[in-house]
């Protein structure tokens, strides 16, 4: 018991061609895990850190999967164990999210149908499938540090992530004690789409170390969580601290 050695093992990471993902898909391969590259629409980016990781050595696999479609989930899992070639898929990271804008006044069902789809019930449905396996593993979610307060420009998104925290949480029960159940909040780590860290460079007075962080940063807390067998319905915030401003006593 103690500290997980990666090596050799297989992890399937959803969202894993670009940003966060990309991060985190380094960083197990830098630690000897195989890695099954998810992805939905970034094909190019996929197979290009696909290839990357081949060149430094490691093994990687890409696989398409729309993760707002059920039988498409499902389907993400069965092909993921035929490219795994019989090894069993031990690690899960549940990274791929939708970031839409919508207030409590405009949002849209169909948005909050797709937010729900994707951001939780593929994580909560692909966690199932791994916990099935009846074997031993760990599960990685990410969520966001701002859950504590109030995301009023992003209802979908937040009501989605908060489920996933819950989630989270209850699985850690219930797989345990051979599956672990943990989660990674970052924070100011990579902006969203169409903006840059200087259009939001007032957020990092939030964080009380001042500054923004690193896909790094999150990846190495994730790595943490893989390789700590003592640790289950564990969230780690990413944020430089600045989850304290709503959640003191949280």
């Amino acid at each position: 018991m103690g500290r997980v050695v990666l090596t050799g093992q297989t992890a399937l990471l959803t969202g894993a061609a670009k940003r966060i993902g990309r991060a985190i898909a380094l960083a197990l391969s830098e630690e000897g895990a195989k890695i099954i590259l998810h992805y939905n629409r970034s094909v190019d980016e996929a197979g290009s850190l696909a290839a990357e990781l081949r060149r430094k050595g490691g093994e990687a696999w890409t696989i398409q999967a729309a993760l707002d479609d059920q039988p498409a989930v499902e389907d993400l899992w069965r092909r993921s164990r035929e490219l795994a070639a019989g090894a069993t898929i031990s690690i899960l990271v549940n990274n791929a999210s939708v970031f839409p804008s919508d207030s409590l006044e405009s949002v849209d069902f169909e948005e909050l149908e797709r937010s729900l789809s994707i951001n939780t019930a593929a994580p909560l449905q692909l966690s199932r499938l791994f916990a099935a396996r009846d074997r031993p593993g760990c599960i990685v979610n990410l969520l966001d540090s701002r859950l504590g307060g109030y995301m009023k420009a992003h209802i979908s998104y937040s009501l989605s992530k908060r489920m996933l925290f819950s989630l989270t949480r209850m699985m850690a029960l219930e797989f345990a004690p051979r599956v672990r159940v943990n989660a990674v909040a970052p924070g100011m780590i990579v902006p969203p789409e169409g903006q840059s860290r200087e259009d939001l460079q007032r957020l990092v007075e939030r964080a009380p170390l001042g500054r923004w962080g690193e896909a790094e940063d999150v990846a190495r807390a994730v790595l943490f969580l893989l390789c700590n067998d003592y640790l289950t319905g564990q969230v780690i915030y990413a944020d430089g601290g600045a989850f304290l401003r709503e959640n003191l006593y949280g």
